[in-house]
């Protein structure tokens, strides 16, 4: 059995198994009043959720019509597999586990309705390595098998025309692990670089001596350098039957996102602080800083990049062909930008 194969079975098993949840909480009555839960990661990534609970500003926008409650996760699979079962109605969440997700429900369990953050990974490396032509024969960290950045240096590696597997063998050993434990990998030399998101690629610059050989932005000449890192999804029965939520909802992330942009050092001690309460411990000022510096906070959900990073997981054989088609509910979003004057975003087959 293919790695694409094993890992396509365990995914299309959980979704399998989200989906019976699903149908019988439905079946068991679900409290239509219960309000609306929230899903994110303690990562730097999800600044607008972290910044937007800190601050209480999604609490106000849903109002006591739509009380807020909020679950955190670790892993994209995990996000996704509850917003499919109703544990949480929306999640802030990377691409390539909404693709998964996208796929393995056949367009039916999810909807992107807005985008977050871009930019924010890339490759860092020890000293000693000085340019792309450095890499052959190095052992590079990725935080996870077919997750947004192990797909990225995999897309990266075969550009250079170089032989990667799924075993860690080839020209470039890919070695899917943890984020904390990459960081000391790297620290302890077990590991010649990773392709990491933020806040752990800051901590590989800042605490552990590395080197930024690769930002991902130079890999998205199309876009202008932009890519999306973390978008806002929801179960799509629940846009359905609660539009008026999922309108405040998006109502409080834009008044975020407005906000983190404005307000840059306030934003990042609000998304230090919202950290160290879900995790106990606080970031490094510098790493915050430096992070933020890194990524860029917008609504625009980036869609050719979502299309082009689903091409690039098919590409190094760990996607099937997926018609992304009906992925994007914008609407509800450009509805709000009209309202304010602002300009709307696009879908994948759009111009702005």
């Amino acid at each position: 059995m293919s790695p694409r194969t094993s890992l396509l079975r365990a995914t299309a098993a959980a979704l399998v198994l989200a989906a019976v949840t699903t149908a019988c909480g439905i079946a068991g009555g679900r409290d239509e009043d219960r309000g609306l839960t929230l899903g994110y990661f303690p990562n730097l990534t999800h600044a607008p959720a972290l910044v937007g609970v800190e601050n209480g500003i999604l609490r106000e926008a849903l109002g006591e019509e739509a009380p807020l409650s909020t679950q955190t996760f670790n892993a994209g699979p995990d996000a996704i597999n509850a917003v499919f079962s109703g544990e949480v109605d929306a999640a802030f969440v990377g691409p390539s586990p909404t693709v998964n997700g996208w796929a393995q429900s056949g367009g039916a369990a999810l909807r992107v309705i807005a985008g977050s953050t871009s930019g924010g990974a890339g490759l860092v490396v020890r000293p000693g390595i000085d340019g792309v032509e450095d890499l052959s024969g190095a052992t590079l960290a990725t935080p996870q098998l077919g997750n947004t950045q192990d797909v990225a240096l995999r897309w990266f590696a075969r550009e250079q025309g170089w032989e990667v597997d799924t075993e860690g063998g080839g020209d470039l050993s890919v070695i899917p692990q943890n984020n904390a434990e990459t960081v000391n990998a790297f620290a302890l030399g077990e590991v010649d670089g990773a392709w990491l998101p933020e806040p752990h690629l800051s901590r590989l610059v800042v605490e552990a001596g590395g080197e930024l050989l690769l930002d991902e932005a130079e890999q998205w000449p199309r876009t202008g350098g932009d890519f999306v890192t973390t978008h806002l999804i929801v179960n799509a029965a629940f846009l359905d039957t609660h539009p008026e939520e999922v309108e405040r909802l998006l109502r409080g992330h834009i008044d975020i996102v407005d906000w983190i942009n404005a307000h840059p050092e306030d934003a990042r001690e609000a998304a230090a602080a919202h950290l160290a309460d879900l995790t106990g411990s606080r970031p490094e000022p510098e790493v915050v800083a430096s992070a933020f510096g890194n990524m860029t906070f917008t609504v625009d959900p980036i869609a050719p990049s979502l299309a082009a990073g689903a091409e690039h997981a098919q590409a190094v054989g760990l996607l099937d062909p997926v018609d992304l088609d009906g992925i994007y509910a914008l609407d509800p979003l450009n509805g709000l930008l009209r309202e304010a004057g602002r300009d709307e975003v696009a879908g994948p087959q759009e111009k702005q």
